[in-house]
């Protein structure tokens, strides 16, 4: 199995772990930043959270893909990301990736839809070697006999960019329909179903799940990054211009 991440090029498992929904997002723009600055190479990154936060995409409109009332009853934060896409509920069950990744890695990854296409069909290939039938759905899906499994977003820089997506393995369902509307727009495969009838989880362990994923990124070890006191003020000081605002969060 050929994997286009298997290069000489350098690439970076971050270790850090968060503290509070508003840094899980907002690390993933300060690493792109710190990439397209120079100051870091490409990075992969895999987290999760005990804590259930809704993720709303760019663009998206709180009002009608989250219940608002519901989270708000319950603590549930609501906060926006850089990336495009539909909106998430994170929690218990649900592991992300993050890779920061550099166009001259593969010029074409310039067009958006080569990209997803590429990534996710080698993540796709990597569990079928491990004996889980998945498949890509257009644009950015990874799903099992039909039933979605992974989302994934992007947003784009000049020299680098950001393509991050969720792994179901062990989610409670229920939670997602209490928290998230049916989505405005929907990929064609989806055919109006409801979030419990659409969405499945994997049949793998966490621990599995991760080194399966780090795997195709990361085939040999190669020293890891550790945000340095200077990278979590930057941290800090965009979760409390960004992440933390209203003004931000629910914009739309």
């Amino acid at each position: 199995m050929w994997l286009v991440f298997r290069t000489n090029t350098i690439m970076q498992l971050v270790k850090y772990t968060h503290n509070s929904p508003e840094e899980a997002i907002a690390l993933d723009e300060l690493l792109l930043l710190k990439a397209e600055s120079g100051e870091l190479r490409e990075t992969l990154r895999l987290w999760s959270s005990e804590e259930y936060f809704v993720v709303v995409g760019r663009a998206g409109k709180v009002a009608e893909e989250c219940f608002s009332g519901r989270c708000r009853e319950r603590g549930i934060k609501i906060i926006r990301r850089i990336s495009g896409g539909g909106t998430v509920l994170q929690g218990p069950g649900c592991i992300n990736y993050s890779v920061v990744l550099s166009y001259e890695r593969d010029g074409r990854f310039k067009d958006i839809r080569y990209s997803y296409r590429r990534i996710l069909q080698n993540i796709a290939d990597a569990f079928k070697s491990k004996g889980h039938d998945m498949e890509v759905f257009p644009v950015s899906d990874l799903a099992m006999n039909g039933k979605k499994v992974s989302g994934n977003a992007q947003a784009r820089k000049r020299k680098y960019f950001l393509h991050h997506g969720t792994f179901l393995f062990g989610f409670d369902p229920d939670m997602i329909s209490l928290c998230l509307r049916h989505p405005p727009a929907e990929p064609e495969y989806r055919r109006g179903r409801a979030h419990g009838d659409f969405l499945t989880n994997i049949s793998i362990t966490g621990t599995e799940l991760e080194e399966t994923v780090k795997k195709i990124f990361l085939p040999h070890d190669t020293a890891p990054y550790k945000p340095a006191s200077d990278d979590l003020k930057a941290l800090r000081e965009l979760i409390a211009a960004k992440y933390s605002k209203d003004e931000w969060n629910l914009a739309f």
